[in-house]
């Protein structure tokens, strides 16, 4: 998703830089970067200066793409080069890490994202665009757009920014908890949680649990229509393998603490029972990293 979004950046003029991994001091090692992004039709190629994370250029806008659980490690090798008016975006999947990123870091500021463009890996720098969709930004506590986000408007990915970014993430986080962790357990495409019977009352029931968790953390109109809209995007996505589902057949680590694992947290705060989701995240932890890709 880094890539699909640094190329469309650099599309659009905007001055983009791709940060690689490598923890040499200097200038980097790696001046350029070529991206390729294809889709149904086209295959564009990008050529974008590069950067490592010891250099100590300043960052003043910084998109994170990592997996949950790695992202107070990324921000903790390039905090050198924030401070408080860089904008961090964080474009992650589930919940909680942001509480861990304020913490570490309390002078920086943070914007939320949340995405249904479709994009999957050819190579290491060579991006399927499978699908357009919509992404949703949005700052806890500020509901009018920044001045930075007029330029990210006239990118080619569709976005918007959310007043009430909060009941956005949310409304993801109950539809991933109820997908996710139920095709990674049965290895199961999508669509068989609605065409397969007994795996339809398993979710019917899981969506049950969730819309309570819902309600009781203040997300009673997520509750009222969650079960339609975990039906919608299942459909919509009937052949995909969700995330966690390709984590686990390729023996990698699955961002179940920031999904499911979250909601049981704030299920616990306020002493709601959640034992179908207790049930899933123990499983689901005793598959985490454990499957090695045979393919």
């Amino acid at each position: 998703m880094g890539c699909l979004f640094a190329s469309a950046l650099h599309r659009a003029g905007l001055i983009t830089t791709v940060l690689t991994k490598e923890q040499h001091t200097g200038l980097s090692i790696h001046p350029t970067t070529t991206l390729a992004i294809e889709d149904q039709s086209s295959c564009h190629e990008s050529t974008l200066p590069t950067s490592n994370n010891g250099y100590h250029g300043y960052i003043s806008h910084l998109l994170v793409t990592t997996k949950a659980y790695d992202v107070r490690s990324a921000l903790a090798q390039v905090a050198h080069r924030l401070d408080p008016d860089s904008h961090i975006l964080l474009l992650i999947n589930g919940l909680g890490f942001l509480e861990e990123l304020q913490a570490d870091h309390p002078s920086l500021q943070f914007v939320c994202a949340i995405t249904t463009e479709g994009a999957y890996r050819i190579d290491r720098r060579h991006i399927f665009h499978a699908g357009r969709g919509l992404t949703r930004l949005g700052q806890p506590g500020l509901q009018q757009s920044p001045p930075w986000f007029e330029e990210w408007s006239h990118i080619a990915l569709a976005s918007t920014w959310e007043s009430d970014i909060e009941t956005a993430l949310w409304q993801k986080l109950a539809i991933n908890c109820a997908i996710n962790p139920l095709t990674a357990l049965h290895r199961c495409p999508n669509g068989d949680l609605i065409n397969q019977p007994g795996l339809a009352e398993e979710l019917s029931q899981l969506v049950t649990e969730i819309s309570r968790i819902s309600v009781a953390n203040g997300f009673s109109d997520i509750a009222a229509t969650l079960a339609e809209k975990v039906r919608d995007v299942i459909s919509g996505t009937s052949s995909n393998q969700s995330s966690m589902l390709q984590d686990i057949l390729a023996g990698r680590r699955t961002e179940i603490d920031y999904l499911s694992g979250h909601l049981l947290a704030r299920a616990k705060l306020l002493n709601i029972e959640a034992p179908l989701t207790t049930n899933l995240v123990a499983k689901i932890k005793k598959l985490d990293g454990s499957i090695t890709c045979n393919s």
